[in-house]
C-alpha cells in the first residue's frame, strides 16, 4: 500500500474513533466518561443572575442513581459525579426511609446509595463549580412517606447552601445551592408540575412516545416563567405492556435520544430559544446534554 494511501487510512480510521468518542453522542452506555478538553462543566455561569430557575432548560436524568436491577430497572450508567460534570442540573431520586436513613431504590430495587451519600456528592461538587445549582426531586416510596420530610430536614442540619423555600428563586440567589422541588407527599422546594401527570412511561410504540414528547414539551414551554418548576420525562420502558415488553429504558433511550436531539435543534435558529424547563433523560449522552444546555442562549453564543 503506498504511504499516501496508509496515511489517508490512518487519518479515516482517527475520524472515526474521535466521532464515536464525542459526535453524536446522543445516547451513552459507556460508565467511563470523557469529556473533551474544551468541555464547559460550569455552563451556568453563562446565564445571568436576574434570571428565575423557571425561565432556563435545565438537562436532567430520570431515576438518576438506577444502575442496578438489570435491563427492566437500569436507567443510567454514568456515576452521579459524572452526570454533574457532563452538565446534569436535574436529578430524579426516590427514596425509603427505613430507620433513620433514607435509602435509594427504584422500585423494590436498592441503588446501593443513600441520600446522604447523594447530597454530599452535589455539594462537593458545588463546592468546585460554585456559579452552578443543582435540582433535586425527592419521591418517597413505599411506607413512613409523611416522614421523608422530617428527615431530610434532619439530614440537612444547619446547612446554608439549600433552597426549601416554595418561592421560585433567580440564580444569582441559589448559585452553589441545591434547590428542592416539591410535588405530592414531598413538600420541601419550589413547586413542581410534571407535562405527564400521571407520570406513566409505558412505551408500546416509539413513536407514540415521540408525539408524547413533543405534547410535553409544548405544555412545557406555555408554563415557562411562572411559579413552578416544570418537568418533563423522555424516559420510557415496554415493561409491563403487551407489545413492548422488549422495550427497556436503555431500549427505548436509544431510539427517542437522538430524535430527541434533532427535535430540540430544530429552535436553534429561534431568537430567543423557547424555555423547556427540566427534560429529564435515561443514558443522555454528552451531544445531547450540549444541545439541552444550549437551549438557553442563542445568536453567537450557540452551542
Amino acid at each position: 500500500m503506498e504511504a499516501g494511501h496508509k496515511y489517508l487510512l490512518f487519518c479515516s480510521v482517527l475520524l472515526s474513533v474521535t466521532f464515536s468518542c464525542y459526535g453524536d453522542s446522543f445516547f451513552n452506555g459507556n460508565a467511563n466518561l470523557v469529556l473533551p478538553g474544551s468541555y464547559n462543566i460550569p455552563w451556568m455561569s453563562g446565564i445571568q443572575n436576574f434570571r428565575t430557575l423557571s425561565l432556563i432548560t435545565f438537562p436532567g436524568t430520570h431515576n438518576s442513581m438506577a444502575h442496578y436491577g438489570g435491563p427492566e430497572a437500569e436507567c443510567q450508567v454514568l456515576s452521579l459525579r459524572d452526570q454533574l460534570r457532563a452538565g446534569i442540573r436535574f436529578l430524579d431520586l426516590k427514596v425509603f426511609a427505613l430507620g433513620d436513613s433514607l435509602y435509594v431504590m427504584h422500585g423494590i430495587m436498592y441503588q446501593h446509595s443513600t441520600l446522604k451519600v447523594v447530597l454530599d456528592t452535589v455539594q462537593a461538587f458545588l463546592s468546585e463549580f460554585k456559579t452552578e445549582a443543582v435540582l433535586i426531586r425527592v419521591q418517597p416510596q413505599f411506607f413512613d412517606k409523611n416522614t421523608v420530610n422530617q428527615m431530610v430536614r434532619n439530614l440537612l442540619g444547619n446547612e446554608q447552601h439549600v433552597w426549601v423555600d416554595s418561592g421560585m428563586p433567580t440564580l444569582g440567589q441559589v448559585r452553589g445551592k441545591i434547590v428542592f422541588l416539591q410535588k405530592s407527599t414531598f413538600t420541601l422546594g419550589i413547586p413542581l408540575i410534571d407535562t405527564d401527570g400521571k407520570s406513566n412511561n409505558k412505551v408500546s410504540n416509539v413513536k407514540d412516545k415521540d408525539n408524547k414528547i413533543i405534547k410535553q414539551l409544548n405544555e412545557a414551554t406555555e408554563a415557562c416563567g411562572g411559579a413552578n418548576a416544570i418537568l418533563t420525562y423522555s424516559s420510557g420502558t415496554g415493561f409491563g405492556t403487551l407489545w413492548g415488553m422488549f422495550l427497556t429504558p436503555k431500549k427505548v433511550a436509544e431510539k427517542v435520544n437522538p430524535w430527541l436531539n434533532q427535535y430540540l435543534r430544530q429552535f436553534y435558529p429561534n431568537q430567543p430559544r423557547p424555555c423547556f424547563g427540566i427534560i429529564a433523560m435515561d443514558f443522555p449522552g454528552i451531544d445531547l446534554i450540549q444541545t439541552v444546555i444550549g437551549l438557553n442562549w442563542w445568536g453567537q453564543e450557540a452551542v
